[in-house]
């Protein structure tokens, strides 16, 4: 029986959610407008519309048949002011963190999960230990032993003639000077404490959503407060397939485990620093007879070692829910571990400055051979990280992994090779301006010897580029006749079609960059075996050690050093001075941020000092956007996500409680989802999440063009109750082969640009909102704007800017 006064039904617009890709995109540039202003959010990230559409909810009769666009800005996260040109030197640790994501994923395997884990952020670790040692080694050995020791440099350098030994002055004693010296790695271990805890508050603080879905995983849990509870994202078995990682509530949320990291890589630095200031003093004082500060020193040291052990054990004990959101702190190690170690290094400090009258600097700072363990340790660390990968990998049998489940391993490897090729290449630079050999040692033998082998790495890698180059080629040739076919051209140009065919076969290099990777990662762990090797065995730099090995291989071995010295030179030149041009150039640093598009996307799981993960800001944005919205108008939402946008479309929708999800499509375009992320981290974007997102969600539809080197289809095909295969078939690109009626102009080969323009964009779109359920009845005034937690967010038509 139909009621007397039904419910009215909201005949509000539909909503476009519109999310761009990476390189700096502006509101205006998404909406096709200049006149935009802002609904909600700040100046790091915003939802937009134009003007005139600021208050379509007012006005449902103008949007008859369309949806209202609205535009998720988020490019500011990566590319905003000056200062984070300065996180290319952060790099090493952003890769470091992305091979904590790569691992294959496996239902049943926890505990060689989590032992991945745990291998992951020991490398990590171990990159902040180089990059303190090679900030120690500059400061301490080069310039405070080494130069400030000669009179040859410091004597000929005024700001360093207090220092020196001639001068009879306070600070001229060897331990003195170091401990002045250690102020310099003191203070960089301080910034990048200070540059973590500032960005987690700017970029990863904010909560997700509390709907439904969180309420009900956290009473699951009991509300229990597990110590070392972490997922890692393994499989729930009592979740299947529709509680994927990304879909837990506590997974964009890593405040504990960030803050457990930053606090053990703080007291690393610091420890660090400490040890080799205090270790030259006591390996002094052992030989000098002097009882008291041997004792002293011996005591200091044993406290070094313990103090580095409870680094460990934090750094290897779980800390991360994904299962509920976890606002805990460990206070014990966040206040305490840091802290312990400041102590530790002012003690060491003071002992340095103990008074020693026969001590005299010569050579090099006793230590360098720490570079060895360093590089040791981080050479085992990935061969035990590629076991625990490739039994993951057994177990998942992901055919479309790159690397065959080793890509984490890979791009560990190239982690620890990036963070050494930065620290030898200051190394190199500093020695070199100080006077270069001739006038002081130098630094250690195994910089010298990493830099030999980087001419073979180079050699090496020229042999899977040539052979791209001539299978790239090939293929052009080869769809050339194919694309004329395609296109059924009556008059065909040979120059139209293969440059249409040349663009799709360079497009497809893409699928080839694990060849790459592979190669490199290989190269590098047997090279860089092979220089520690050469350089624990002879002590001294290969062309010296060549030297009477015969002409061509003494000629070879000082061709290698000097063209590897020069390389790493002119890397670390080329770093910083991109640094510094994107620092003062708005346009650099959009084309730098295009690289924190890709690599910032995950949590710092693995290293806190890595830059921050705009993700744990997006997603939460656009999961508020999506549910109050949907709650406050009862209407329909398509999220639509170009490029690097699609993925965080998909991790939005992922988190929406199923009330809201039943009121939104999602429609990607140029997207990474499966031909990126599914390979790279099969965990997370593999074929079981991809099915189970399109099992949850009755709405997705996904366009692509052969000629895109980013995109591809997601490959999930039709499934029952209805739903769809998501990928449309392959949009032609050029639209049309030559001129026409339509086109008179030649049209452009867009790739991974303009989908929009596309016809087809909007005829799925139109297709997904007609899918979607009717409006619900329109709420009243008392209940309207409730988000998903109950508490009230500003609504659409509301203008801030």
């Amino acid at each position: 029986m139909t009621p007397a006064n039904p419910a009215p039904r909201s005949e509000g617009p539909a909503l476009e959610l519109l999310v761009h890709g990476v390189g700096g995109a502006t509101a205006q540039g998404v909406l096709g407008d200049p006149r935009t202003v802002r609904i909600t959010g700040d100046g790091k990230a915003a939802v937009f519309r134009r003007t005139e559409d600021a208050q379509a909810e007012l006005h449902p009769e103008r949007y008859a048949g369309r949806p209202v666009p609205e535009a998720y800005c988020w490019s500011n996260l990566t590319s905003g002011n000056g200062a984070r040109a300065l996180w290319l030197l952060l790099l090493p640790f952003m890769v470091a963190n992305l091979a904590h994501w790569m691992r294959p994923g496996a239902v049943g395997s926890r505990r060689t999960t989590r032992v991945y884990g745990a291998l992951v952020r020991l490398v990590a670790l171990s990159l902040t230990v180089l990059l303190t040692a090679a900030a120690c080694e500059v400061a301490l050995d080069l310039v405070a032993w080494q130069c400030a020791g000669t009179h040859a440099c410091g004597g000929a350098r005024g700001r360093l003639e207090f220092l020196a030994p001639a001068h009879g002055g306070w600070w001229s004693q060897p331990g003195r000077r170091l401990a002045l010296a250690a102020a310099a790695p003191t203070a960089l271990v301080a910034l990048l404490w200070y540059l973590s805890n500032r960005t987690w508050s700017a970029y990863e603080s904010q909560r997700p959503p509390l709907g439904p879905r969180a309420a009900g995983a956290a009473a699951a849990d009991g509300g229990a407060e597990d110590e070392g509870d972490e997922d890692e994202g393994a499989e729930d078995e009592g979740t299947g397939p529709h509680r994927p990682a990304l879909g837990r509530p506590g997974f964009w949320y890593g405040r504990r485990l960030v803050a457990r990291l930053r606090a053990a890589h703080t007291a690393a630095g610091l420890l660090t620093v400490a040890a080799a200031v205090t270790g030259a003093a006591a390996r002094h004082d052992r030989t000098a007879g002097g009882t008291a500060p041997a004792v002293y020193g011996a005591v200091l040291e044993t406290a070094l070692a313990l103090a580095g052990c409870a680094v460990l054990y934090v750094v290897l004990r779980r800390g991360r829910s994904e299962r509920r959101l976890d606002a805990r702190l460990d206070r014990a190690a966040v206040r305490l571990l840091p802290g312990a170690a400041a102590g530790l290094l002012a003690a060491g400090l003071g002992y340095a400055c103990w008074s020693r009258p026969g001590w005299v600097s010569a050579g090099s700072l006793p230590g360098d051979e720490a570079f060895r363990v360093i590089v040791l340790a981080q050479g085992a660390l990935v061969v035990a990280l590629a076991a625990a990968a490739r039994r993951l990998h057994r177990r998942a049998r992901h055919p479309r992994a790159v690397l065959g489940g080793l890509g984490g391993p890979a791009v560990a490897m190239l982690a620890c090779a990036l963070g050494g090729v930065m620290t030898g290449g200051v190394a190199q630079r500093v020695a070199d301006w100080l006077g270069g050999p001739g006038v002081i040692p130098g630094p250690p033998v195994l910089l010298s010897w990493q830099a030999s082998v980087i001419p073979a790495l180079l050699a090496v890698l020229l042999v899977p580029a040539l052979w791209l180059a001539l299978r790239t080629w090939r293929t052009a040739r080869r769809l050339a006749p194919a694309v004329e076919r395609e296109y059924g051209a009556a008059r065909p140009d040979a120059a139209r079609s293969r440059r249409i065919a040349g663009t799709r076969a360079r497009a497809r290099l893409t699928d080839a960059a694990p060849v790459i990777v592979g190669v490199v990662s290989a190269t590098t762990l047997l090279l860089g075996a092979a220089a520690v090797v050469g350089a624990w065995r002879s002590g001294r730099p290969p062309a010296r050690t060549l030297a009477d090995s015969g002409l061509l291989l003494s000629t070879a071995a000082e061709a290698a050093q000097a063209l590897g010295s020069w390389l790493v030179g002119l890397g670390f030149v080329l770093f910083v001075a991109m640094g510094r041009r994107a620092y003062r150039d708005a346009s650099a640093r959009r084309t730098v941020g295009i690289l924190w598009d890709v690599g910032t996307f995950w949590p710092r799981a693995a290293h806190p000092f890595a830059p921050p993960c705009y993700a744990e800001r997006a997603v939460p944005d656009l999961t508020w956007r999506m549910c109050t919205w949907t709650d406050r108008t009862g209407g329909r939402l398509v999220i639509s996500g170009h490029s690097q946008g699609s993925v965080l479309a998909a991790a939005a929708v992922w988190q929406l409680p199923s009330a809201a999800r039943r009121r939104v499509a999602l429609l990607t375009y140029g997207s990474p989802l499966e031909r990126l992320y599914g390979r790279w981290f099969p965990a997370y974007f593999g074929p079981a999440a991809l099915a189970g997102l399109h099992e949850e969600l009755d709405c997705w539809r996904n366009l692509w063009r052969p000629t895109d080197p980013i995109g591809g289809p997601v490959m999930l095909p039709a499934q029952g109750r209805g739903r769809r295969e998501v990928d449309r078939p392959a949009l032609a690109d050029p639209l049309v082969y030559g001129r026409c009626d339509r086109y008179p102009l030649p049209e452009p080969i867009l790739g991974h640009s303009d989908y929009r323009a596309d016809p087809a964009f909007a005829e799925e779109r139109a297709r997904l909102l007609a899918r979607l359920a009717p409006p619900l009845p329109r709420q009243g005034p008392a209940s309207g704007g409730a988000g998903v937690d109950g508490g009230a967010q500003g609504s659409s038509g509301r203008s801030s800017g």
